[in-house]
């Protein structure tokens, strides 16, 4: 286990977020979740490393979002309830990590950026072997993929919001500082065996 001295913790009191923590508007949550921890089960190995970085994408209006032009079969995850994963690929090469967010059939959902040493979705996908089996799976032990809280407190001071990375075709949403990023690097990656 790898822990800054300043922020020691106490994994006794770990407690696995439940969908009613995602079950609030996109923006709040995605405040929320810096100082949380992936956690990721891979065989008898457990992983868990802290939620530093996280693009919100929120709703029909939003054009950056999947689901601005409506439900398919790659987004329909998004209208399902909060607490699911949204796994996707792109450019044909990479997995990109969603958790779903807010009410039933209002399609909002996070993408988790950046997790302890893995700043960028597609390494901490590779690293954490999340791939397309996640997609719609609820967040939790059955899945082998989850979030806790581990009582890190993240002051707003260490919070910097800005754009979102990569989605300049939406123009005025482009600009929106949907983007939670930790403004140091509090490197809290854990490993178990």
């Amino acid at each position: 286990m790898s822990t800054n001295a300043d922020n020691v913790y106490n994994l006794d009191v770990a407690r696995i977020l439940s969908p009613a923590f995602f079950n609030r508007p996109a923006l709040t949550v995605a405040r929320s979740l810096l100082g949380k921890y992936l956690v990721r089960r891979i065989g008898r190995k457990t992983v868990a490393a802290m939620i530093t970085e996280v693009e919100a994408y929120d709703g029909h209006l939003d054009k950056a979002c999947h689901a601005h032009r409506g439900k398919t079969p790659r987004n329909a995850v998004m209208f399902g309830p909060a607490g699911h994963w949204y796994v996707y690929f792109v450019y044909g090469m990479h997995w990109m990590l969603n958790i779903v967010t807010g009410p039933k059939d209002y399609p909002a959902a996070l993408l988790i950026r950046g997790v302890g040493k893995w700043n960028g979705p597609a390494k901490l996908t590779k690293a954490l072997k999340i791939n397309g089996s996640l997609n719609g799976k609820m967040t939790g032990r059955k899945s082998g993929l989850w979030i806790e809280d581990r009582r890190v407190e993240v002051p707003e001071k260490s919070i910097r919001r800005t754009p979102r990375i990569g989605v300049a075709y939406a123009k005025e949403w482009a600009r929106k500082p949907y983007r939670f990023v930790l403004a140091r690097n509090l490197d809290f990656a854990t490993a178990a065996d």
